[in-house]
């Protein structure tokens, strides 16, 4: 399947250089950068995430210097993740003394009105209680038993990044893909966004995966099991601390009330942040470094390169999602038919993607800063990180008739997140 492009040629009006450009795209010029950022995106983050993002790039930006200059980006505990890991230890010790409180309350008030007060605490502890992560209801599950060929090449990529592998994968519609934990054993989560992996090529699903898998090993404390639930718990103090919108004058006096531990819980939450931002800065670098041996430096750049471009398949996606909603009920039949194709015209329209856009994209990203969310390195960071020192070759590979076995597979769940998108919309 094949997508028809639109390119034209015009002088550049700042410059005069000749432009090549594709109608479906913003034209610019590579001679003088006339008109490579147009548009920047707006900003719809609180001021919380803008800040994350702004000192994500500051700390992005001293890392790549570092390795620049011969340094190492060696996981190591600092002084930052030790004061990390106490204040998290001090977030689950408000959580147990309210709870030992609630005990001493209902026992000592035993069968009279002093139990109320206990009752309440044991109830607001049990609300900030630290939470594992559970296998969701709503999306694909796959075991090993389901997708042996696949959990086969991520047994590859386990052994380059020396960790163990998965124990199950979670098939989403997100254009993204990430690893947790679920349960109190700590059983091993993968993400999988279906879009992003279906606009990849076989060696950029390795440096994806390796990219994840290498983040059990690379000491990243937000996302140990006791920062991590600290940052939930925080957040559900934060929840219940929220100002109430158009208060009532009793509720003007709660929201007076509410302000002072309400900026005790998000100044908190910001020294949390700022003390485990630079670890998470590390790790992101150090998983592109395992994507790298596993997939090879030049899979790792495209798979950074398909990011950026990220945009143009969620349009892709929304247009399909909007076409497929046109004429209601009866058109249902049909939509039916569209789901078979629409991984294939999404990797069509992606592969039509001039080479001119993709370095547009570059350039603009380096301009705003481009990065996957607010804890990630700026992209173009993280592609001058990876491309500092010799090139690395592919330690893990695949070929055509095991890409076959992978996507048989997949196919019930391509299917079904098919139908999701185009039922639903797409909004990841």
């Amino acid at each position: 399947m094949s997508v028809a492009t639109e390119e034209t040629t015009q002088p550049c009006p700042q410059c005069g250089a000749e432009i090549r450009s594709d109608r479906r795209f913003t034209t610019w010029c590579a001679a003088c950068d006339w008109n490579v950022d147009p548009a920047r995106p707006q900003e719809h983050h609180g001021r919380l995430e803008r800040t994350q993002r702004a000192l994500a790039r500051r700390h992005g930006e001293k890392l790549l210097a570092e390795v620049t200059a011969g340094g190492t980006l060696q996981a190591r505990r600092d002084a930052p993740a030790v004061l990390a890991q106490a204040i998290a230890l001090a977030v689950h010790g408000v959580t147990l003394v309210l709870a030992a409180a609630g005990v001493w309350f209902v026992v000592r008030g035993w069968g009279g009105v002093r139990m109320v007060p206990g009752l309440f605490l044991l109830l607001l502890a049990w609300a900030l209680r630290p939470r594992t992560n559970r296998l969701p209801d709503d999306a694909p599950v796959l075991r090993r038993a389901a997708a042996p060929e696949l959990f086969a090449l991520l047994d590859e990529v386990a052994r380059v990044a020396g960790t163990r592998n998965v124990d199950a994968i979670v098939v989403g519609a997100e254009l993204n893909a990430g690893v947790t934990t679920y349960g109190v054993r700590g059983r091993r989560l993968l993400t999988l966004g279906l879009p992003l992996w279906e606009i990849l090529t076989p060696q950029q699903r390795i440096a994806l995966l390796g990219h994840e898998l290498g983040h059990y090993g690379n000491g990243d404390t937000r996302h140990g099991l006791v920062v991590g639930t600290a940052f939930r718990s925080l957040t559900t103090w934060r929840y219940y601390f929220a100002p109430i919108a158009d208060p009532t004058l009793i509720q003007m006096v709660v929201n007076l009330a509410y302000f002072v531990p309400r900026l005790l819980v998000q100044s908190v939450l910001l020294l949390l942040d700022q003390l485990t931002l630079r670890a998470t800065q590390r790790a992101e670098y150090l998983a592109d470094r395992v994507a790298a041996r596993a997939a090879s430096t030049e899979a790792t750049v495209g798979l950074m390169d398909r990011l950026l471009v990220g945009d143009s398949a969620a349009t892709t996606l929304r247009r399909e999602a909007a076409q497929a909603g046109l004429g209601g009920p009866r058109r249902a039949g049909r939509d039916e038919d569209r789901t078979d194709g629409l991984w294939e015209r999404l990797a069509a329209h992606m592969a039509s993607i001039p080479e001119y856009e993709y370095e547009r994209q570059r350039r603009a990203g380096a301009l705003r800063g481009h990065s996957v969310d607010a804890t990630h390195p700026p992209t173009h960071l993280r592609r001058a990180c990876l491309l500092t020192g010799e090139a690395v070759p592919a330690a893990v590979v695949t070929d055509g008739e095991r890409e076959l076995r992978i996507a048989a597979e997949l196919a019930d769940v391509r299917g079904r997140v098919a139908r999701q998108i185009l039922r639903d919309g797409f909004d990841g």
